[in-house]
Order: C-alpha cells, then structure tokens, then sequence
C-alpha cells in the first residue's frame, strides 16, 4: 500500500488552487459529523440501553453526561495538539479514536465498557470540535467566512437531523447496539479526504513541532478534576447524599479557582498556559463566552430531554421520535445555509439574539401540548427552536473570534468550545435534576408504566427553565456589539 504524501499547507493550495478551502473545510466538516452524530444520537437508545443493563435514571444519564466531559475536557487540548503534530496527524488519531469507540460500545456486555466506550469517543470529539472554526477564521476572508460558517453548519447539523430518525428505526429493529455502529462509515469517509485534503502542518502554515513545550498537564488535571466533581456533585444532587453533593461542588469551585490561577502564573512566567486568559481582555470574546455557555446549557440539555418527552412523557415509540425530529433538523440546517450569508452583512449580536428568542419561545410553548395533541403541533415548536437555532450558530463563533489577536485564535475556538460543551455537560445533568425533582413534586415517576398529566406538567416545567436560561444569554448576546480593544494582547495580570 502506498504511503500518501505528507503534503503542507502550500503544496496543496498550489495543488488545487483557489477551492482548496472548500475542499479543506468539507474534510473536517465529515469527521465534525461523525463526532456531533455520536454525541446526540444515543439519546434515541437510552430507554432501550437502562431496560438491557437495568438502569436507574441516574446511572443512564452518565451516557450522556459521560461523553459530554471527556469531550469538554479534551476540547483545550486542541491548540496543543495542532502545534505539536499539525492538523493531519491531530485529526486521524481522532477519526480512529471514535471509530474504535464505536466498535467497542457496540460490541460491550456490560454497561461499564459501553461508558468506557462514550469516554473513548467523547475525547475524539473534543478535540475535533475546534478545528473547524480555526480554519474559517485562517482560510477564509471576513468576506467570506459568515458564508463558510453557514455551509459548515448546514452540513453538520443534517447529522443529527437525520441521525435520530435512522436510529429510532434502528433501535426498534436491531437494537440499542446498532446505534454505536453508525458513526463507523463517516469515519472511514473522514479518513480518506483527511489523507487528501489535510495538511500536515499546523495553524498558520507553520510546520508541526513535535520537540514543542510539553502540554500543561497541571492545568489540565486541574480542568478535569473540576468538571468531573461538577458533573458528580450535580448527579447526587437527586437521588445521592447532599453532603456528599456539596463537597464535590465545593472541590469543583477550588479546582476552578486553582486552574484560573494557574493559568495566570503560567502566562506570567512566559509559558503556554492550557488556555491563555487574555482572551477575555476582549469584551466580545468575554460575552460570547457566556452566551456559548448558557446556550450550551439549553441544547444539550434540551438534546437530551426532547427524547425523553416523546417516549416517557407521550408514549411515542423511538422510530417516532426521529420522525418528528427530522423536518425540524431539515429546516436547521436550511435556516443556517441563510444565515451564514446574513452573517458577512449584519450584525452578528442582532443574530444570535434573534436565534435566542426563538429558542426560548420554542421551550415555552411546549406548554400547549397534552396528551392529546396532534404531533405536528410538536414538529411546529421543535421546528421553530431549530430555526432559532440556525441564527445562533453561524454568528455567535464569528461574533467572538474576529476582533481577537490572530496569535489568539486556536486558543479562542478552544476555550468558547470548552465552555459551550461545560455548559452542555452542565445542561444534561441540571434536566435531569430538575426533571426528577418536579416528577417528584407531582407525584408521579419513571416508575409508572404510563404517561399522565402531572408527568407532562413536570416535563413543561424543565421545558421552562430553558426558556428562562435563553432569556438571560440574551442579555449577554447584546454586549457583543461592543467595540473590539485594538489587536493586541491584553495584560493578564
């Protein structure tokens, strides 16, 4: 077999020409599809998986939350990799990372290996998430980039628009196991245009330097152990002890602390830190950030809770479930195509607020459906969150990233990655907290073979927590309309 060549950024731009952006962004573009599919999708087999393992609510739960911290975790250890290895090597390790993970979850006995497996896959993802964004703000033009943005993510959201679809279906007929295995084909997909397209060397054209400064592990351990006593102290907030809960909470506010200082005394000292905090010496940088977290929240949680409405809270059987998702996700990802144009024109903070208000209405109004009600009232109120949806992701990366320093840009797209999916991982556990705490206000539980009002009034309630967390990142959304400090690199200290 032959060896592809080791091609760097200026052989395949003269090998190509003027489209080899193009062709570079649809390369990521497969494996972010893969890593987001594999993100979203079990959701769909989660009842399916706690039936087979005999699962509580709590312990199901984790194969979400799982993923969710192994890729909020590894997500700052994108710029290292990329500098260190360059983008080829970064995202083939990454592509048969989640491939493997696929594989092993599909073919696991014991619910121990499929979590060991999302982990394995929740890393991979991670650290693919950022990747894309680096190259829009590098390959593309400020002309150009709200368009390449918008291309990017109406092909990465049909992914999951049609990923729940074919895994409802999948599940009623073959199983929860079968859902493990749909990410195989986009990985080897994946595998082939990254030999083709993706270059060896690192952001800017530079070549990779594998002798670089080793990563901060500190740093991270100190990332990880928080998130991890995060997730774990929300978990036992129902169901666990309350002592217990707050003593991890209170490790995950120290480890918090201790990383941010860290941080600091690294980049004091002249050393690489994990993540640079003069990123938020930008002021829509800073606000971007809190709006990628509170809209993390509200997806995540919502990805996570949507399912479990239609099957535990209406009795719909999993194959409906992607049938009522699926015009939803076709509109998103139409929706994103048009607002990637609107972005290179309009004010990106018009956007993202406008998509949050969307989204928050779309919540709030699940208050109108009952056990009764036809499902294309449900398709209404997803397809108007997705919509909303279309108008926050194409703009909100833009908004943050442009005004800051070029030198800053691989460790921007990380951190914004990092807290959108800490706030997603966040969202899963807080949904379902307050799931179970208002299942238990009224009465009623998973326990209980069939749905009822009192059910669906606690759904409504979750419901309506999102809606309120979107209003609040509106405020946040407005700031990024703030002017940019000059390009330069802000004091940390």
């Amino acid at each position: 077999m032959r060896t592809p060549p080791a091609l760097t950024l200026a052989d395949l731009q003269a090998r190509h020409g003027p489209r080899y952006r193009w062709l570079l962004l649809l390369s990521v573009m497969i494996g972010t599809m893969a890593s987001i599919m594999s993100a979203t999708i079990v959701n769909v087999a989660i009842p399916d998986m706690s039936q087979h393992f005999a699962l509580g609510q709590e312990r199901a739960q984790w194969v979400s939350s799982g993923f969710m911290a192994a890729m909020t975790v590894s997500m700052l250890t994108t710029p290292w990799l990329l500098a260190r290895y360059g983008y080829r090597r970064t995202y083939v390790g990454c592509m048969l990372l989640l491939m493997a993970g696929g594989v092993a979850g599909g073919l696991a006995n014991h619910f121990g290996l499929v979590l060991g497996a999302r982990v394995a896959e929740g890393l991979a993802a991670g650290v693919v998430q950022p990747i894309p964004a680096i190259i829009i703000m590098r390959a593309f033009g400020p002309h150009e980039q709200g368009r390449a943005s918008g291309l990017f993510g109406m092909g990465v959201v049909l992914a999951p628009a049609l990923g729940p679809s074919l895994g409802g279906v999948l599940v009623d007929l073959f199983g929860w196991r079968s859902i493990f295995f749909m990410v195989i084909p986009l990985c080897l997909l994946s595998l082939w245009m990254a030999y083709r397209y993706v270059p060896v060397t690192a952001p800017g054209g530079v070549a990779a330097n594998p002798r670089g400064a080793m990563i901060d592990w500190r740093g991270l351990l100190l990332g990880a152990v928080g998130t991890l006593c995060l997730l774990n102290g929300l978990v036992e907030l129902h169901g666990g002890s309350a002592v217990q809960a707050s003593a991890l909470l209170g490790a995950a506010a120290l480890a918090l602390l201790a990383f941010v200082g860290w941080q600091r005394r690294l980049a004091a000292g002249g050393r690489t830190p994990l993540m640079n905090l003069a990123l938020f010496g930008y002021r829509p940088f800073a606000m971007g950030s809190i709006v990628a977290f509170i809209y993390g929240t509200a997806l995540f949680g919502s990805t996570y809770l949507l399912p479990l409405y239609l099957q535990l809270g209406l009795n719909l059987a999993a194959s409906h479930v992607g049938t009522i998702l699926l015009p939803a996700g076709l509109v998103l990802a139409a929706t994103i195509a048009g607002v990637g144009r609107l972005a290179d024109q309009q004010p990106t903070w018009r956007l993202v607020s406008i998509g949050l208000a969307l989204l928050a209405a779309s919540f709030a109004l699940m208050w109108t459906v009952t056990l009764t009600s036809a499902l294309w009232l449900l398709a209404l109120w997803a397809t108007l969150g997705r919509i909303g949806l279309g108008f926050i992701l194409p703009s909100l990366n833009l908004g943050a990233l442009r005004p800051l320093h070029e030198q800053l840009l691989s460790q921007g797209a990380s951190a914004i990655n990092f807290l959108r999916m800490l706030g997603g991982a966040i969202g899963v556990s807080l949904c379902g907290i307050v799931l179970e705490w208002r299942l238990a206000a009224h009465g009623d539980s998973f326990a209980n073979a069939s749905s009822s009002p009192a059910r669906l009034a606690a759904f409504n309630e979750t419901f309506l927590m999102l809606a309120a967390l979107c209003a609040l990142a509106m405020v946040a959304a407005w700031q990024l309309r703030a002017p940019a400090p000059p390009a330069q690199l802000p004091d940390t200290d």
